[in-house]
């Protein structure tokens, strides 16, 4: 680990720690933490692979959320969608007193702004390197502790068997769609392909095993699938 990633990770935990939500919500604030290393290790990885700088893409990614400081119990999705960006105004001068190059500092700013939404509210290119902050960060949205996150948070071992079936079918339609979202980089493909393939292997074995849950007399009827928060399934900016 480099010194500068060092202080990136050090404002990042100090930042955090300001959040009245994370105070007293311990467990979010870990998550977040948690995610936010995956994502900075998947952008060096990328990054190395690519021939891009991989210290300014996992500073890039360590501070992509950095906003969430600022998040509280009011926040909305407005909000949300905004983080990216208000992240960038958050993380720049903080840049700036590392003595980077001023277009490092810009083109990591950028990334963080448009991770959400690919939208930046101040001058900027779309790199290479400034998209792979948000393929990263997807890419982390799609591996095995999401999966768990998602059933939990739905109360899956609740729902009725048609329910989840239903479910089931819906997220295997959405994974089919996903699969060909467009990254920037090869490496970043072969990745989030890798992912979306553990994820519909795993969704066709549930449904597979949902429908040997059936009886013999009568099929199940059909059910709707419950409302799932986007978020949980699904890249940013595309739920």
């Amino acid at each position: 680990m480099t010194e500068k990633i060092k202080k990136t990770e050090a404002f990042l935990r100090e930042r955090l720690k300001e959040s009245p939500y994370f105070q007293e919500h311990p467990e979010a604030g870990a998550y977040r933490l948690e995610h936010t290393f995956r994502v900075a290790r998947i952008g060096m990885s990328i990054a190395r692979a690519e021939g891009m700088d991989p210290e300014a893409l996992a500073m890039a990614c360590l501070l992509h959320d950095v906003s969430y400081c600022r998040w509280s119990a009011a926040s909305t999705q407005e909000d949300w969608l905004n983080h990216g960006r208000e992240s960038a105004r958050i993380a720049r001068p903080f840049l700036e007193s590392l003595g980077l190059p001023p277009d490092v500092t810009g083109e990591i700013c950028y990334g963080v702004a448009i991770h959400v939404d690919d939208k930046a509210d101040f001058p900027g290119e779309a790199t290479a390197f400034a998209r792979t902050v948000g393929d990263a960060d997807n890419i982390d949205r799609f591996d095995v502790y999401r999966l768990y996150e998602t059933l939990e948070s739905m109360s899956f071992s609740k729902l009725s068997l048609g329910e989840k079936q239903a479910h089931v079918a819906k997220t295997l339609e959405r994974l089919e769609k996903f699969l060909e979202m467009p990254l920037a980089t090869p490496a970043a493909t072969a990745l989030w392909r890798e992912r979306i393939g553990v994820y519909r292997d795993f969704y066709r074995r549930l449904a597979e095993q949902l429908s040997a849950s059936l009886g013999f007399e009568k099929a199940m009827p059909e059910a709707a699938p419950p409302e799932v928060d986007g978020r949980l399934l699904g890249p940013s900016g595309h739920f």
